[in-house]
């Protein structure tokens, strides 16, 4: 691997100006995952696991490795009831996302853009945005979301981190952007 992690995805495409709803949502979605990319781009694995904003212990790897867990947990879990067990977990069982000192930048991104993928073939695949996924809680509670409901709130949390991603970025290399 060299030294700085260039990834090839990181071209952002516009949403539609006068686009039907799933159109504008997934428009918009796409958009924040490739201005996530974007933020990620031309740096080496050190910078990606770098936590410059001392206390917090945010990295750009550990975002990447979050948001591949977010996509998952939303789209093959709650939307599909897949059931997956999720991907970065410690020792106890507990999501690890966040523990990238070690992280292999490659293994990170792979799985992201592997869940968004699948997640846009389940989104695609759904017959409307009233379809309804499933989340229990572990005291049994069970919630509903309507696919429109999960799209606009992965369109929150990737612009929520979009946020984080463009301090840390600054902070390694003072780069900015929207």
């Amino acid at each position: 691997m060299t030294d700085a992690y260039e990834l090839a995805d990181a071209a952002r495409p516009e949403p539609p100006l006068a686009g039907a709803e799933l159109a504008t949502l997934t428009g918009f979605l796409d958009f924040q995952r490739a201005t996530f990319a974007w933020k990620c781009t031309g740096l080496s694995t050190e910078q990606l696991r770098a936590r410059p904003l001392l206390p917090s212990t945010l990295s750009l790897l550990g975002l990447t490795r979050h948001l591949a867990e977010v996509e998952l947990g939303w789209f093959r879990n709650i939307l599909n009831g897949e059931g997956h067990p999720g991907i970065w977990r410690d020792s106890n069982g507990r999501f690890a996302e966040f523990a990238a000192d070690e992280a292999d930048p490659e293994e990170a991104f792979a799985h992201w853009r592997a869940e968004c993928e699948h997640a846009r073939e389940l989104v695609a695949a759904a017959p409307s945005l009233d379809v309804l996924g499933h989340y229990r809680a572990a005291d049994g509670k069970e919630t509903e979301y309507s696919l429109r409901w999960i799209l606009t709130h992965m369109i929150e949390e990737y612009a929520r981190h979009n946020g984080h991603a463009d301090l840390l970025r600054e902070h390694l290399d003072g780069r900015t952007g929207e």
